[in-house]
């Protein structure tokens, strides 16, 4: 017998099982592939946790690996003493969120490790705030962030409110694999709860996160000041953000804020989009008809978990016009820092954070203001462990961190990216912009024309079938043994392997250290200075490709983007086995 039919039969015989869950297996007996994709292994813990689409099966996100992540998280908390100290649970709008979160909590109560319960759904920056408000060894947050209806997931982050490093995760993933499942475990939610095991929190977080977003405004006066002009559009798309943005833009003192009604309504089946993704132009729809309606000037559209955030503004002729994360992070950064100057309050010792696969606008930038830039690898634990080390060393103050994937954080509060005050800091810079008589497109076209032409793209190729894990380790070895020697006709002149720790020099062979984690990216730079960057997905099997080209206009930045794009892409794709 196979090895995924073993396991299918070895859950199908548990006494774990409900009649209902068993008769779904059973329904599944002779379809082959659906049995593979469900059993072929076990769901995997990786620097991002589980994330996976739900269903009963070992590969699948289901209370049984749920509650058998949360015990060797048990197993792992306990080991390091820290059982006391406790771990705050949070969750998303998502389908089953709730549930798995209850699992959570009874896991870790049974354990004895000591439980915060957020009553309500609440954005992931609030779950990265609490673990450092409440003390807590860690915490969990069920959310499967911009994600499909058909997926949850499972974040851990540590006592510093960043996510696992890839170390912790290693450790934790080790905890887990050593626990059987499925089990099932004694300890209700509704017991522990009312025996005093978990302790619910809510608003008590809530008033002193908000607080520590409204002090990350760089001009308390901007919003005010254009309250009479700005008008905005907000969208949570169903999620989290639905309370928390509202109020604090509200108490910012933004006056024409308008909500889309149909999107307020948390719902895990997403009904007005396709996905509730706000890099995609869909996700807007609704709320560009709102802005229409009403005049906006700008709209902005958080994911359902609440940490990304992704916005539309007008251009000259009035038509609304998306922003990709790195244009958006170049207007929030460039406002910031002028900002600052304006008002004499730049920290001598300021500095900012990006990610590997950010755009290299960032850099010109921070160059212009005389304000040290450090990229990290990709994963806001990253700019989160930087952060860290300067409080650490006791010196440096964070300005401003991003990363392409419409990730923003401004202040130490929290160690994840926040679209509640990355809203804030939008509509601060929308208002400057607008008592200037400019848009946030005008002010980008502005940036463009002083620093040069930036333009980025992505490419996903999916690993399908069976062995998809392998076949992409495979894949980055093969790139390894054949680099290409030039990318859309322009020689590579240095290639980044940070598995290894190496940046080798194409022309002298001389090789020096990266400086940062190992991981699995590989990193191609091109003699007309264009990046090509290749990683693995942690969370899904598919290779990411980044491109990072610039021009001296617009055009010559989109051809060299174009032409990066679909040579690098083709190359790869060749080399898929």
């Amino acid at each position: 017998m196979n090895d995924y039919m073993t396991e299918y039969e070895r859950w199908l015989a548990s006494d774990a099982l409900s009649d209902a869950e068993k008769s779904e297996l059973k329904a599944l007996r002779g379809s082959d592939d659906e049995l593979k994709s469900r059993f072929s292994g076990a769901l995997g813990f990786g620097t991002g946790g589980l994330r996976a689409e739900m269903s009963i099966g070992s590969a699948r996100m289901n209370v049984y690996t749920v509650a058998r992540a949360s015990a060797g998280l048990a197993d792992y908390i306990k080991a390091h003493g820290r059982e006391k100290d406790g771990v705050v649970i949070a969750y998303d709008s998502r389908i089953n969120s709730r549930l798995f979160a209850e699992t959570t909590a009874a896991v870790l109560a049974g354990e004895g490790v000591k439980v915060y319960f957020f009553e309500d759904i609440r954005p992931t920056p609030v779950l990265s705030y609490s673990v450092r408000r409440l003390k807590c060894a860690a915490g969990v947050n069920i959310t499967a962030s911009h994600n499909p209806k058909e997926y949850n997931g499972y974040k851990v982050y540590w006592d510093d409110g960043a996510q696992l490093s890839l170390e912790q995760a290693d450790e934790v993933s080790a905890a887990i694999n050593r626990r059987p499942v499925p089990v099932k475990y004694p300890l209700t939610f509704e017991k522990a709860l009312s025996s005093g095991l978990i302790i619910e929190v809510g608003a008590d977080i809530d008033e002193p996160y908000i607080d520590c977003v409204l002090a990350q405004a760089v001009d308390k006066n901007a919003i005010p000041s254009a309250a009479d002009a700005l008008d905005v559009v907000y969208t949570p798309l169903h999620g989290t953000g639905r309370l928390l943005v509202p109020e604090v833009l509200r108490r910012t003192g933004l006056k024409k804020l308008h909500t889309v009604s149909e999107q307020m309504v948390p719902d895990g089946t997403f009904p007005t989009v396709k996905s509730p993704n706000p890099e995609n132009a869909p996700a807007f729809t609704l709320g560009i008809k709102l802005a229409e309606e009403k005049g906006a000037d700008l709209v902005v559209a958080t994911d359902p978990d609440a940490d990304r955030v992704g916005i539309a503004a007008r251009d000259k002729s009035g038509e609304f016009r998306l922003l990709t994360g790195n244009q958006t992070g170049a207007i929030l950064l460039d406002y910031i820092l002028t900002a600052y100057e304006k008002t004499n309050t730049m920290p001598k010792d300021g500095y900012v954070v990006k990610t590997i696969v950010t755009s290299e606008f960032a850099s010109k930038i921070c160059a212009s203001h005389s304000v040290p830039i450090y990229s990290v690898l990709t994963g806001f634990k990253f700019i989160g462990e930087v952060i860290k080390k300067h409080e650490e060393a006791g010196h440096g103050t964070f300005l401003f961190g991003f990363e392409e994937s419409y990730g923003y954080l401004k202040g130490t509060y929290a160690r994840d990216k926040d679209s509640v005050v990355a809203t804030l800091l939008i509509c601060e810079a929308a208002s400057y912009y607008r008592m200037r008589g400019m848009t946030l497109c005008d002010a980008l076209d502005e940036l463009y024309e002083k620093y040069g032409y930036f333009r980025e793209e992505v490419a996903n190729i999916a690993i399908t079938g069976a062995g998809n894990m392998e076949r992409m380790a495979a894949l980055m070895n093969s790139l390894r043994a054949t680099p290409p020697a030039e990318i859309a006709g322009s020689p590579v002149v240095a290639v980044r392997d940070y598995l290894y720790d190496t940046i080798t020099d194409t022309a002298t062979g001389a090789v020096k250290p990266t400086g940062l984690p190992r991981s699995d990216v590989l990193y191609y730079e091109t003699l007309c200075g264009d990046v090509t960057v290749v990683r693995p997905s942690g969370t899904e099997p598919k290779v990411k490709l980044y491109f990072l080209c610039s021009g001296k206009t617009a055009a010559e930045a989109a051809a060299r983007a174009s032409a990066t794009h679909e040579f690098a892409e083709s190359y790869v794709r060749a080399l898929i086995k």
